[in-house]
């Protein structure tokens, strides 16, 4: 019997290698010990929203340098006007950027509005997400409770600096001063100073002798408004002092031009504005006249979801009745009303809060869609007004022609809101109203790499064809760098921009506003934007190109206000596009438009009538005195009738419209409307010491705009804006 051997196949030991050759042993790798449900639950905590933030301080507008600088202001700005208007004083506001090292800035805004208590200003100014705006149903600029204390945190991350706030309630009684840090982890305040407590400023001579011994900056006075009158002293305010890192460049974005447009949406409001050039630039207030203040309304029930609904009832203490529940907690709700609903729900109208589970919240969620609800009321709105619009706008903009239209309140998800636009034509483009000294400031701050790019981002409204008409003027090239240009080139560059004429090549621009806070960024992500881009603006007048703005000397002022504006992101700079909103945009700037396209009309058909009658002039004495070596008539008889022919035949020519802006002694006069204002450039400059505006009338012979001309004209023409060094 043979014996089938077995082959075993054994493993070859690998040599151990030797140390001393630089290589070690071979061991076996042990495996990763995975992580377990327990060791993940040790790993994980709650995170507070200042922590949250402090990583993502990009959704809060503090994604780069410069925009941290113009938000801090801004949020500052927003705070001070609210508390101002909300108190009944005419706001004025003291506002100072310094220059402390590279890009890092101190910047303080102070007000004279009625100061905070000594309790609240550790908590408004140290910890995010607290205010008394966000539970409100009333327009105001400020709705989250974040933005001044997301400042104060920046600067303190960017720094280490803490955020500084002296305010002051009364004439006799201390101001206090807190230095706060921002403890992230817990989003709560940490005084720095009067050992935890803040310090108490005593007030008159001592509080000025204590300022200046600890370096506290405090403006204790309003300036003079002439030479001869006596300073008054400033009883109230709140100053904030902000140390960050930020960069300050003029144009576009920066923090000039916000101001600027905040003077246009807040006539009321004087500025004082010193910037680190130490410029010194005021806004004067063209009214003392505050805003209507808004009222607080109830939430509307077509603005409520079913989650909400459930957390109202489930809230509700002591329980009461589905009835009163419902007549007490929502606006627009009657007795009436509320029985409709519960009928509709297959629901008592007594029955309990307490006994109300979530099937039949389901029930009268979709009974109040049902339902037919009236409006909310839209006494909590204060909209601008079309002649205060018409004012803000001509005393900042340049132009022939202003026209302002108000939209009827509407709702969006049982929200009120309100759309207003301002339009106004012609006057001269940005490029021409800057000095030889604001270019040169402009070319030594500017990071664009090529100078038409310069131009463009520089100048609101000026395209590619208009930056590529004065490059081609100047002499230069399309791609050289603009910190790189010569003298003489400069002042070519500066020459061209003042002689080239770009109104037709430059674009629109536009302005927008969200409860008369100015939006400057994230113009394409906004419903403003693409509702303008959308609208046909070559019915009235203008070029445009398919899905572009149009082109022209036109500027365009679009205000949203509403008790809750939908902002695409915490950072407040685009609006939603709900498409209630966008329809009401749509029909107020259609409105605008059709005014423009008459005045573009009328003003073209004056102009061809008048190169007719020069044409008919040229000529006429010729032919008169040839018919008359023909059949010996009176050469001068009939050169007269035949200029009486001529000038009936071209009578367009001779068209002068009123300051109701209608033809003067025709009775077929086309109004414009209300709230147009003309300006008559013509007799302006006969008259160089007063402007000459026409308005339009209320259809009974009478201005509609008479206040605003008594304003605006009856006393010696200032504009708002006053610059020294």
């Amino acid at each position: 019997m043979s014996v089938v051997k077995k082959k075993v196949r054994r493993k070859k030991k690998r040599p151990i290698q030797s140390k001393a050759a630089g290589e070690t042993a071979s061991r076996p790798v042990k495996r990763r010990r995975r992580a377990t449900a327990q060791s993940m639950a040790a790993e994980q905590r709650s995170i507070s929203v200042s922590e949250f933030f402090t990583k993502n301080r990009h959704l809060l507008g503090f994604d780069n340098p410069r925009k941290a600088l113009l938000t801090t202001v801004k949020e500052a700005v927003d705070n001070s006007l609210d508390a101002c208007e909300e108190a009944g004083i005419v706001p004025e506001l003291w506002i100072h950027i310094e220059t402390s090292s590279n890009q890092r800035y101190k910047v303080a805004i102070q007000d004279n509005g009625p100061g905070i208590v000594k309790k609240q200003i550790p908590l408004i100014f140290g910890k995010l997400l607290y205010g008394s705006k966000f539970h409100r149903l009333r327009m105001s600029r400020g709705q989250q409770g974040i933005g001044i204390s997301a400042a104060g945190m920046y600067g303190q991350l960017t720094t280490g600096k803490p955020i500084k706030i002296v305010s002051k309630i009364s004439k006799r009684k201390p101001a206090h001063y807190f230095e706060i840090h921002i403890n992230t982890k817990t989003n709560a305040p940490e005084i720095h100073n009067g050992r935890g407590d803040g310090e108490d400023i005593p007030p008159g001579d001592k509080g000025e002798a204590y300022c200046k011994k600890k370096g506290i900056e405090w403006v204790s006075q309003y300036s003079p408004e002439s030479e001869d009158a006596k300073p008054k002293e400033l009883v109230s305010g709140t100053r904030v002092t902000i140390e960050l890192e930020g960069i300050y460049k003029r144009g576009k974005g920066s923090v000039d031009e916000y101001l600027e447009q905040t003077a246009i949406a807040n006539p009321h409001v004087t500025i004082h504005y010193l910037d680190p050039d130490d410029n010194e630039t005021t806004y004067r207030r063209s009214t003392t006249q505050l805003p209507p203040e808004s009222k607080e309304i109830k939430p509307h029930p077509y603005g409520v979801e079913l989650g909400r609904l459930l957390s109202m009832l489930k809230d509700q203490k002591p329980p009461v009745t589905l009835s009163q529940f419902l007549t007490s907690h929502f606006s627009r709700v009657s007795s009436a009303v509320a029985r409709r609903i519960c009928e509709t729900a297959k629901l008592s109208t007594r029955s309990s809060t307490k006994k109300i589970g979530r099937g039949e919240a389901d029930k009268l969620y979709h009974a109040i869609q049902e339902t037919r609800i009236s409006a909310p009321s839209t006494d909590c709105i204060a909209p601008i007004g079309e002649p205060l619009l018409l004012k803000g706008l001509y005393h900042v903009v340049p132009g022939d022609f202003f026209v302002a239209s108000t939209r009827p309140p509407s709702v969006y998800r049982g929200n009120p809101f309100q759309i207003e636009v301002a339009l106004a034509y012609g006057g001269a483009a940005a490029t021409k109203k800057v000095t030889r000294e604001e270019l040169e400031q402009l070319l030594s701050e500017t990071d664009s790499r090529t100078t038409k790019q310069f131009l463009v981002n520089s100048f609101d409204g000026l395209g590619a064809d208009g930056a590529d008409k004065i490059i081609k003027a100047a002499g230069l090239g399309t791609r050289q760098s603009p910190s790189k240009l010569k003298p003489n080139e400069r002042a070519s560059l500066h020459e061209a921009m003042r002689d080239v004429s770009v109104g037709d090549s430059q674009s629109m621009q536009i302005l927008r506003y969200a409860n008369r806070v100015p939006l400057q960024f994230k113009m394409g992500d906004c419903a403003i934007t693409r509702t303008i881009t959308a609208t046909n603006w070559r019915s009235y007048g203008l070029s445009q190109s398919r899905g572009s703005l149009p082109s022209g000397p036109v500027t365009v002022m679009v205000h949203v206000a509403s008790v809750w504006v939908p902002f695409t992101s915490e950072s407040k700079e685009a609006i939603a596009a709900y498409p209630e909103i966008e329809k009401e945009l749509r029909l107020a700037l259609q409105s605008v438009g059709r005014k423009l396209g008459m005045f573009l009309k009328r003003r073209n058909t004056i102009r061809q009538e008048g190169e007719r009658r020069s044409i008919f002039m040229r000529y006429l004495g010729e032919v008169a005195g040839a018919v008359s070596d023909i059949n010996g008539t009176n050469r001068q008889t009939l050169y007269d009738k035949l200029l009486k022919v001529a000038q009936r035949k071209t009578k367009e020519a001779d068209t002068r419209l009123d300051k109701h802006g209608r033809k003067i002694d025709k009775e077929e006069a086309e109004l414009y409307g209300e709230n147009v204002l003309i300006v008559d450039h013509e007799t302006a400059r006969q008259l160089p010491t007063k402007k000459v505006v026409k308005t339009s009338s209320n259809g009974n012979g009478q201005s509609s705009n008479g206040q605003i001309q008594k304003e605006l004209f009856g006393k010696t023409e200032k504009r708002p804006r006053v610059k020294k060094k």
